[in-house]
């Protein structure tokens, strides 16, 4: 029999945690309310455990689980769609929330979710056969993509990613590509969002839907515009 594993994962208490993965298209298949509160969701071949404490303060959490697929991108539209039936939006910050899809220097595309309890879980579809990262771009905006998309989302770090947004949109010696554009003004947005910052998101998102993009730049920008959508359509919680 092939072995498996199967992550536990803490949350305060486990209604909002089981009414989020039910949006997700998740059944509940087992629920324990005493002696200790413990509950299975289970969607096709991926399945969560959860306990509850209540001395747990998920916004301090730094618990998170890896699911490997063979379709990310079936994953991430059935998320994102469940997630807009029952929240009217894609929660794009606080608790719970859902990032953007997309392409990372260790051979994956994946996207990152964080649940009620604070949980983050990556969801991620293999590129390549490299495990590990390659090397940085050398082109200057490239270089800064990589590297804010690194600390915002692999380190958390958002304040990191802005800083080094904000140094490569300064430069006068240098133009990125109308997509690099985009890209870079929709990761400033989403970090700012993350900070708090309203109104260098509102900032960032207007400069980057006023973008005049032919089709074929929009095809390579297709994730960044994804997210341009879910944030405008995303309010403060």
């Amino acid at each position: 029999m092939p072995e498996k594993t199967i992550p536990i994962l803490p949350c305060r208490t486990l209604q909002p945690v089981l009414d989020f993965y039910t949006a997700l298209g998740f059944e509940v298949t087992y629920r324990q309310r005493s002696p200790n509160p413990y509950a299975v969701v289970e969607r096709d071949g991926i399945e969560l455990q959860f306990f509850a404490m209540k001395q747990y303060e998920p916004t301090e959490s730094f618990s998170t689980c890896y699911v490997l697929t063979d379709d990310v991108e079936g994953l991430y539209q059935a998320f994102r769609a469940g997630l807009k039936e029952t929240y009217g939006r894609i929660p794009t910050r606080g608790l719970p929330r859902v990032g953007p899809l997309k392409d990372m220097s260790y051979g994956v595309r994946q996207f990152l979710m964080t649940d009620p309890g604070g949980n983050c879980v990556r969801v991620g579809q293999r590129t390549g056969r490299e495990h590990r990262h390659g090397p940085a771009p050398e082109e200057t905006f490239a270089r800064a993509l990589h590297f804010a998309s690194l600390l915002a989302d692999s380190k958390g770090d958002a304040a990191g990613a802005a800083k080094v947004i904000d140094r490569v949109l300064c430069l006068t010696d240098e133009k990125p590509t109308r997509v690099q554009l985009l890209q870079l003004l929709v990761l400033r947005a989403d970090v700012a969002g993350r900070l708090g910052d309203d109104e260098a998101s509102a900032s960032a998102l207007a400069r980057a839907a006023a973008l005049d993009l032919t089709g074929a730049e929009r095809d390579l920008g297709r994730d960044a515009l994804t997210r341009l959508a879910d944030l405008r359509g995303s309010p403060r919680p």
